[in-house]
């Protein structure tokens, strides 16, 4: 599979975008005035302890005090007597300062999560300071492997280390000295971590994540990607100079883009991203999915539109239901969704259909660097996932609540609108005695008043004994309207 990360720099934002095969499947966007806060570690103080809800509000410079709660909260074995943890009362008080980690970022009107259980990510290991065991990715699965990459990192790590590591997955293709590297690099910024700690008061960040571009080098190249094209020369000096310092094999991967159409607009990448914000998403085949964001869930529907297919109408919902299952998953990565997903397959009689479906999905997550767990179809057809949530989704990103219709994805009509001012009047008619009423509306009400309602505006008219006037105002939306009382 032949990959290419796309980095577009420009002064107020960065974005990357990752194409394999020539279609968009990630997209990665930070902003100089909202650059995301996970994997930052802070020095902050304790402002309340819930004992009720064991957890723990933290002062850490942000607007919202940001929440900890008692499993996130770091135990040795050695403190621990009894046979569970101890209680977040006994652990922290009011005022104790506390090293923490960001684990998720604020998003909407919830603060920043955070965890004491601290690490600090490298190339090819994660370094965790207070736990001391080596660790394996879960996504290598071979028993004798996990045991080799073990004995590998075992013999990197000085024998006065503390502190633990986890081999990522790509630590199988590193060479023993470049794990002695990382481990030499991680321990640095760990010096650095608690000699800020011991220097600055709380609030104060110790240690920020890499930049987005940073990054990228990190942590999304992988044995797939063959270049990364950086649209800046600033930029793509910067990166390079970090790639020879950090990581000197890939260097060779980055290269300057410098032709005259901008680089997202070459690959076809703006377009993608006007199409990851719409709710409809059309499907090869000619079906089609309907996404629905809310606070609680995602739901996704799959329909087969124009599809018709050949031999059966079992046929069509298969075909139609595995094409879906890829494109959900490319999705879920593009737009970032997170939490709670509901997918509402077509429905499908044959069970072998069914988990060929499910099977079908599995893979396409299975490439997803966020964890996503999959449950079966339920009574109800609905196959339930979940995926990590750290950051706000693309749309989050990118979009705003609509000022006309408050979020809600549709306005009363002009009929609703008119009659709600036709019982206004009666109601200010009974408690107030103008000479005149004029109502302030938009041009579709207004026209309304003057066609179909014309004989209830008489009607209320002739009731309350005063004329009504009307008046467009061409700035209002159809359901705002003002009463002037004259």
């Amino acid at each position: 599979m032949s990959e290419t990360i796309l980095i577009n720099v420009m002064p107020q934002e960065v974005r990357v975008g990752v194409v394999q095969n020539g279609t968009l499947q990630e997209l990665h966007i930070e902003r100089s005035g909202g650059r995301g806060l996970v994997g930052d570690i802070c020095l902050g103080r304790v402002t309340r302890v819930l004992p009720g809800m064991q957890s723990a509000f933290v002062d850490i410079g942000l607007e919202r005090s940001a929440f900890l709660h008692v499993a996130d909260v770091w135990q040795a074995s050695a403190e621990v007597s009894s046979p569970g943890p101890l209680p977040i009362e006994r652990l922290l008080h009011e005022g104790d300062r506390l090293m923490v980690q960001i684990m998720k970022d604020p998003i909407g009107t919830k603060g920043a999560r955070l965890s004491t259980h601290l690490s600090i990510a490298g190339r090819f290991l994660v370094y965790l300071p207070l736990d001391p065991h080596i660790g394996i990715s879960q996504r290598i699965d071979d028993e004798g492997q996990r045991e080799a990459l073990r004995a590998r990192v075992r013999e990197a790590v000085p024998p006065d280390e503390r502190g633990g590591f986890i081999a990522r997955t790509i630590a199988e293709e590193a060479t023993n000295a470049e794990l002695s590297a990382d481990v030499q690099y991680l321990r640095k910024r760990w010096k650095q971590i608690i000699e800020g700690s011991t220097k600055h008061p709380p609030p104060v960040v110790l240690c920020q994540e890499l930049s987005l571009s940073q990054r990228v080098v990190r942590d999304l190249i992988g044995e797939d990607t063959q270049t990364i094209l950086v649209d800046s020369a600033e930029a793509y000096d910067a990166l390079l100079a970090f790639a020879l310092d950090y990581m000197p094999s890939l260097a060779t991967r980055l290269a300057r883009h410098q032709g005259d159409r901008p680089i997202f607009d070459l690959h076809g990448v703006e377009d993608e991203i006007g199409r990851a914000i719409e709710r409809k998403v059309g499907l090869k085949s000619g079906g089609y999915l309907i996404i629905d964001p809310t606070e609680a869930l995602t739901t996704i529907d799959v329909n087969t539109g124009g599809f018709v297919g050949g031999r059966s109408f079992d046929d069509t919902v298969f075909k139609t239901n595995l094409e879906a299952a890829q494109a959900i998953a490319r999705q879920m990565r593009l737009r970032n969704l997170g939490g709670i997903i509901i997918i509402d397959f077509i429905d499908m009689q044959n069970t072998e259909h069914r988990e060929a479906v499910l099977a079908e999905l599995g893979r396409a997550l299975a490439k997803d660097r966020t964890r996503t767990t999959v449950s079966g179809f339920t009574t109800l057809g609905l196959v339930e996932v979940t995926r990590k949530r750290t950051r706000e989704s693309l749309a989050q990103q990118l979009c705003e609540p609509c000022k006309v219709c408050n979020g809600r994805g549709s306005l009363k009509t002009a009929r609703t609108v008119c009659y709600e001012i036709l019982r206004e009047i009666d109601r200010e008619a009974r408690q107030f005695n103008p000479k005149q009423f004029r109502i302030v509306a938009s041009q579709a009400v207004v026209d309304l008043f003057l066609d179909d309602e014309a004989g209830f505006l008489a009607t209320l008219t002739e009731r309350i004994g005063r004329p009504v006037a009307l008046t467009v105002e061409t700035i209002y939306s159809q359901e705002q309207y003002d009463i002037v009382l004259m």
